[in-house]
């Protein structure tokens, strides 16, 4: 079915292709054909021809009678994080940040009312909630998305947060407007978010933004632990100074990094 209130440039192979990525799904890494149509919304024959050609190119494989997502669609994602640079600017901090906690730390942004992963240094432990490049969870959740959500204004944080979820992870809280509002001005004034197993029982973290040249918030950095392990002092006391110094020194980077002629061979010859 054609999509609604879409513009003249808008190619709607290229949008079915996608949906048929998306369409696979934590916990269901196999789908059958009448699977990703039901899902997709898309005739059986259309699916079809879109899975063979997402094989044919790679990123996708016949198995146990349906089909599976190969690795290479972590190309997609990973050409957005390289294409931003962020990483290159942010791994070595992280690497000693991590270093110096022996905490995990990740760098994450806003999509809609969820943020998603797109920097993480980790370290081996066992944790109730699996993270990797391109996981989202529900932004107000997290102390990452606490964060991002207070870069906003209080009318865009609201905009945003109206939209659903696509974390398919069920919120453990559900604060009232003026409760989450109360919340973002503290953050906003203290400049750092902390949560307490509001996402998942035995996790707590604590973030911070990471700013360009001209101040705005263009993702957060956390510091996240196992409550069995970190108290919440331990947190603050000891991890955050750390990272309030990493975030701060992520963000000069960047921003001197900005501030560079960005010269071409076109420009060059």
């Amino acid at each position: 079915m054609a999509r609604s209130d879409t513009g003249p440039d808008f190619i709607e192979a290229l949008a079915r292709g996608l949906d048929v990525i998306k369409a696979f799904q934590p916990g269901r890494p196999v789908l059958s054909l009448t699977e990703v149509a039901t899902a997709t919304g898309l005739a059986r024959p259309t699916a079809r021809r879109i899975l063979l050609t997402l094989e044919e190119l790679g990123y996708a494989r016949g198995e146990r009678g349906g089909f599976a997502l190969t690795p290479r669609v972590l190309e997609l994602g990973v050409a957005y994080v390289h294409s931003t640079g962020l990483w290159e600017v942010a791994r070595p901090h992280m690497e000693a940040l991590v270093e110096r906690t022996n905490e995990s730390s990740s760098i994450a942004q806003l999509d809609g009312s969820d943020i998603v992963y797109v920097a993480r240094v980790a370290v081996p432990k066992i944790v109730t909630l699996s993270v990797t490049i391109g996981t989202r969870f529900p932004a107000l959740q997290t102390s990452l998305g606490k964060v991002l959500l207070a870069g906003l204004t209080p009318e865009e944080a609201g905009r945003t947060l109206a939209e659903p979820s696509r974390s398919g992870i069920p919120a453990r809280r559900q604060p009232t407007p003026e409760e989450r509002d109360a919340e973002l001005r503290e953050v906003r004034a203290k400049g750092w978010a902390l949560t307490d197993e509001e996402l998942a029982l035995g996790i707590r973290s604590v973030a911070a933004p990471l700013r360009d040249g001209s101040g705005r918030v263009i993702a957060a950095l956390n510091v996240n632990a196992h409550a069995a392990e970190t108290s919440v002092e331990k947190l603050t006391e000891e991890h955050l100074p750390l990272l309030l110094t990493t975030a701060g020194a992520i963000s000069a980077d960047w921003a001197l990094l900005e501030s560079i002629p960005q010269v071409t061979a076109a420009t060059a010859s």
